[in-house]
């Protein structure tokens, strides 16, 4: 059983496929993740515990996600943020009002298909000269809209060129290898969430380049007040994920290089990803 403190649902590479374990414990083959996020998040304890086999899991780990499942994102959420995108943009005062109005920033950030998991290789964009990664809290969602636990995020960004022009946002944020979450899932109460510690280390030819931290407390907005205006209009049959901002910004003049390693830890999960050197 895992020390955590709240069920804990890894994916794993196996010669059958993907499969779930909860806990270190094998879940049946046919285990599906939008299936549990389907269920009321009280019940999801007890449908684990019947689940969950004696046979201990094995594998390379994988993305914790599922192929339909869509991963959204926050942004301006943390001050440090709303200074940072003020400083490298042209339109300085968009993300002033962002950050102070009514609605936040949602946007798309991938489908499950081109999430990448612990230990897997992220990107930079070849059209980029500035790219950083961008730590944040993760929460998964049930069907319902209850938020079920979380999991690391890397929000990884080509920061010249949303700088350049905010109508560039997708370009800067969505391509193959700009999602990582993981290592795994773990099933808490928002309550749990509302004040963990975020460290990032970054290294480059094994010596570290810079690290930061912050904690999920200075998000301006109450989580579920982020997960409640992505379901305004938004049906997630199988529940979705949201990443919720970031408060750790690398100075203007650090750029990830191919090579790089990220280590970003948030209260008991740490995901680590390499950069592609390609």
């Amino acid at each position: 059983m895992s020390s955590r403190d709240g069920a804990y649902l890894t994916r794993h590479s196996t010669p059958e496929g993907p499969r779930w374990a909860v806990d270190g414990r094998w879940l049946p083959p046919a285990f599906r993740l939008d299936l549990l996020l389907q269920l009321p998040v009280s019940a999801m304890p007890a449908a684990l515990a019947a689940l969950a086999s004696d046979q201990p899991a094995e594998g390379e780990l994988l993305a914790p996600i599922e192929p339909s499942h869509e991963v959204w994102a926050c942004g301006v959420t943390y001050l440090r943020s709303r200074e940072a995108r003020e400083a490298e943009s042209t339109v300085r005062d968009v993300y002033a009002r962002v950050y102070d109005a009514e609605r936040p920033e949602l946007f798309f950030k991938a489908l499950g298909t081109r999430v990448v998991g612990h230990g897997a290789e992220i990107r930079v964009r070849g059209d980029s000269r500035w790219n950083v990664p961008e730590p944040e809290l993760t929460l998964v969602v049930n069907a319902a809209g209850e938020i079920a636990g979380y999991t690391v995020g890397d929000d990884v960004s080509s920061r010249d060129i949303e700088g350049e022009n905010p109508l560039y946002l997708p370009q800067a944020k969505v391509y193959d290898g700009a999602c990582a979450i993981g290592p795994g899932l773990l099933l808490r109460t928002a309550d749990a969430m509302a004040d963990l510690p975020i460290e990032l280390e970054l290294s480059r030819n094994g010596a570290p380049v810079f690290s930061g931290s912050t904690r999920t407390s200075q998000i301006k907005r109450p989580l579920a007040e982020l997960v409640g205006y992505l379901y305004r209009e938004c049906r997630f049959a199988g529940g979705a994920f949201l990443m919720t901002g970031t408060g750790i910004v690398p100075p203007m003049e650090f750029s990830l290089e191919r090579g790089d390693h990220v280590r970003i830890t948030i209260g008991e999960l740490t995901l680590e990803n390499g950069v592609a050197r390609s």
